[in-house]
């Protein structure tokens, strides 16, 4: 059997080999390409097919098995779901061809609600990142956009073990699916984990099992949040954010970061969205002061705070910081966090810690969703290796990593770069953010320059408001704008330093090349356009 799978084009969108070919059987399963009861080659010939090592193919197909879209028999081999002898559905009785040419046919159009619309255009405006694109033929792509923590760093060979482990005792054992709010022996174990290392004093029964934080940030706004309310958000901020609020119909205050974080105001608003262990994308932390002054804001207007804590497992110096939630007296303060960014980020599992009042209806808006918890056997497997003292062993070593990476990237953009970029200082997370330090309009000749070099950066004002948005609406690359100070954001997690190191010279080989830094190194340096 030949299987034609786009994986080469999802490779690129995604970086990860396992998740590109899964992603590309699952879409060959539900366009019909792959009807049910289709066998599927075995793991040695598909890896074979696409160049990939065996255990690439098997973390593909269970991944595919733990969907729902294949079933796999000892001896017997892996098969689409749905039974050898299940009738054959109209889309899966044509022939690729005709799948393709139905897919290209026009379709009726839904008249969709007000949310729908909302969705679907503030995903059209944000999501979109025309600017990050490579010229044709830079097969050697480095890129220091944020991507969470690299496949190399994360024990993927135990974690596979753990997550089989528990599929089959699910198997044998024929157990009822736990509720909603998620594996019990996990939310025990995040519990007693935020007691010791977040100051939090929380019961199992406060914390619902989210698929990721942005689950969580996504039900809370559609929970607190309609037309004629208004939320308060960070500027910059997470994307996902802004859509979650934007969707609801609610007015939105962006409200201004500097070196400390959010800068307290006494908004007339009903919900606030906070990053204030680290503030995201620029990694500022929120002084006491300022935590306090949300607290005390919060109860004056009968507010919620959402605090998002995204990305404080990865700590380089400094005690950790406490969060919001810790100080909350009232019951006013959702803590949101997330194991995607310790671990991976296919690894969709998040929390929210509630206040009593709002636990019933998170709980029922996520069942609504999703009546039983997605990824039981991850969240058994997670809470086993947490209990078994596995993760913070694999906290330990990435976080000597990551150290020793955002040291040498942070030593290069001081350095060798250190007259373009002005770094922010941090104590954690897995990015830098930048300034730009001198005209604004070679900014973007700079990000040209190193696209044809096949190196790239984030750009910060995706995550800001209102410019980015109206750079999208007028088709213009974001890089290229001029009115503002620019800011770029430099992930390091998924590189190892000979990648930083090569990054990083490229990067000098462009401004060199443009003349926006002196040839033969940072010790001769001197920009030409101070």
């Amino acid at each position: 059997m030949t299987l034609q799978l786009p994986y080469e084009r999802l490779l690129q969108e995604c970086g990860s080999k396992h998740i590109a070919l899964y992603r590309a059987l699952r879409e060959a399963i539900a366009s019909g390409l792959l009807p049910p009861g289709q066998r599927l080659p075995s793991t040695r010939r598909l890896a074979a097919m696409y160049g990939l090592s065996r255990g690439s193919a098997s973390l593909a197909y269970e991944l595919l098995a733990a969907e729902g879209y294949v079933r796999a028999g000892v001896g017997q081999g892996t098969f689409v779901a749905g039974g050898r002898q299940a009738p054959r559905t109209e889309l899966a009785a044509r022939t690729p061809g005709e799948v393709r040419a139905a897919a290209a046919a026009p379709s009726a159009q839904p008249q969709l609600s007000a949310w729908g619309r909302r969705v679907t255009e503030q995903a059209d405006h944000r999501m979109s990142d025309s600017a990050h694109k490579l010229e044709p033929g830079c097969a050697d792509t480095i890129s220091f956009e944020p991507r969470g923590i690299g496949e190399r760093w994360f024990p993927w060979m135990e974690w596979r073990s753990r997550v089989a482990n528990q599929w089959k005792r699910i198997r044998e054992r024929h157990e009822t699916p736990a509720d909603a709010d998620g594996s019990l022996e996990l939310r025990a174990q995040i519990a007693a984990r935020l007691r010791r290392e977040r100051g939090i004093v929380c019961r199992p029964e406060d914390i619902v099992v989210t698929g990721g934080s942005m689950q969580a940030i996504a039900l809370l706004a559609q929970l607190l949040l309609e037309e004629e309310r208004t939320a308060v958000v960070e500027n910059p901020c997470y994307q996902g954010t802004r859509i979650a609020v934007s969707s609801t119909g609610a007015k939105m205050i962006q409200a201004a970061v500097d070196g400390e974080g959010i800068v307290p105001r006494d908004w007339a608003a009903s919900l606030l969205f906070v990053t204030p262990t680290r503030q995201f994308p620029t990694g500022a932390v929120l002084k006491l002061e300022r935590r306090l002054e949300l607290l005390s804001w919060a109860s004056r207007r009968k507010a919620w705070i959402v605090e998002d804590d995204y990305d404080s497992d990865f700590r380089w110096g400094g005690r950790p910081i406490e969060p919001l939630k810790s100080l909350d007296r009232e019951g006013r303060v959702v803590y949101v966090g997330s194991f995607s960014r310790s671990m991976r980020s296919e690894v969709r599992i998040g929390y929210a810690v509630l206040p009593p009042s709002l636990r019933e209806p998170f709980i029922r808006a996520k069942r609504l969703h999703n009546p039983y918890p997605e990824s039981i056997a991850e969240q058994r497997a997670l809470a086993e290796w947490m209990a078994e003292g596995g993760y913070d062993r694999h906290l330990r070593r990435a976080t000597r990593v990551f150290h020793r990476l955002q040291d040498r990237l942070r030593s290069g953009l001081n350095g060798e770069l250190g007259e373009l970029f002005e770094t922010v200082p941090s104590d954690a997370g897995l990015s830098l953010y930048t300034y730009w330090k001198i005209a604004p309009e070679l900014y973007g000749l700079l990000a040209s320059k190193c696209r044809e070099l096949g190196v790239m950066w984030g750009d910060g004002q995706r995550y800001e408001a209102d410019e980015a948005i109206e750079a999208n609406e007028a088709n213009e690359d974001p890089f290229k704008r001029t009115d503002k100070r620019r800011s770029a954001v430099f992930g390091f997690a998924h590189m190892d330093e000979a990648q930083i190191e090569e990054g990083l010279a490229r990067i000098r080989r462009a401004a060199e090349s443009l003349g926006l830094l002196a040839p033969g190194g940072a010790e001769q340096g001197g920009s030409t356009h101070a």
